[in-house]
């Protein structure tokens, strides 16, 4: 980590401790910020911390933690590798899902974050955070299907405490998972990557948000939408270096 970033983040997450901005400050054990090194070239952005979360302080340190791990280490990276961060830096209570108020108090937070860490690919892991890039999308829809949206590439896919729940998610995610190589070559302009990448095609369904995975590590997942039967790349998948930009080039600013 370089110096300067990691001065400004050991600040932040001073500022994020002492944090008044919702009511999810009264009930919390503590914040959870996030970790990893700055810059990092991925980012993995989750929903909000579970109960070993708020009890360590720590992001992604469950069973879905544990399963988030084998996922960086199948794409050829470690979780000192990147930085791992949710859009909510405290735990909602019974881990409900979190609140459009409170995900508004934190947004700040997050933007200074992805500021800091200034990664080539962001992860979104869930519907929450997806919403933030892709409101009104359904995670059933665009999950594994690449945009460049402000500068870098944004790559939705389900939550890793979907597959601990669904059975039937898991080799989807991990499929998923398997495009961040490529993702992350043609982020860095190394070349045709295709046989990584998956693009949406003509037109993206514009459905609720999915339920099938808000969840952190404690939290069940109701069913939602279903996948897409195969986790294949579709037919005719474009080189990732010509991965669509969503529509606007600029971050959207709905969160639901």
């Amino acid at each position: 980590m370089t110096a300067e970033p990691a001065r400004e983040l050991t600040a932040l997450y001073e500022e994020i401790a002492d944090c008044p901005n919702c009511p999810l400050a009264r009930t919390r054990t503590q914040t959870v910020p996030g970790t990893g090194p700055a810059p990092a070239e991925v980012m993995c952005i989750g929903e909000a911390p579970g109960a070993r979360e708020d009890q360590l302080g720590l992001p992604f340190v469950g069973p879905a933690g544990r399963f988030l791990d084998e996922l960086l280490a199948s794409a050829g990276l470690s979780r000192e590798s990147v930085y791992i961060a949710n859009i909510v830096k405290c735990r909602p209570p019974e881990n409900r899902d979190p609140q459009p108020d409170e995900i508004a108090a934190c947004r700040g937070y997050l933007d200074r974050q992805i500021e800091l860490v200034d990664p080539k690919v962001i992860v979104t892991l869930g519907r929450f955070s997806m919403a933030r890039w892709f409101p009104g999308e359904s995670i059933g829809g665009i999950h594994g299907q690449a945009r460049r949206i402000g500068g870098r590439v944004v790559m939705p896919m389900y939550h890793p405490a979907a597959a601990l729940h669904r059975g039937d998610l898991r080799p989807v995610i991990v499929a998923d998972f398997a495009q961040l190589p490529g993702l992350l070559a043609a982020a860095r302009g190394e070349g045709d990557a295709s046989a990584a990448a998956t693009a949406p095609a003509t037109s993206t369904p514009r459905a609720a948000p999915s339920t099938a995975t808000g969840a952190t590590d404690a939290r069940p997942a109701a069913t939602g939408s279903t996948p897409r039967a195969s986790a294949a790349p579709p037919a005719g998948a474009p080189p990732l270096a010509t991965i669509p930009d969503a529509e606007g080039s600029t971050e959207q600013a709905s969160l639901l």
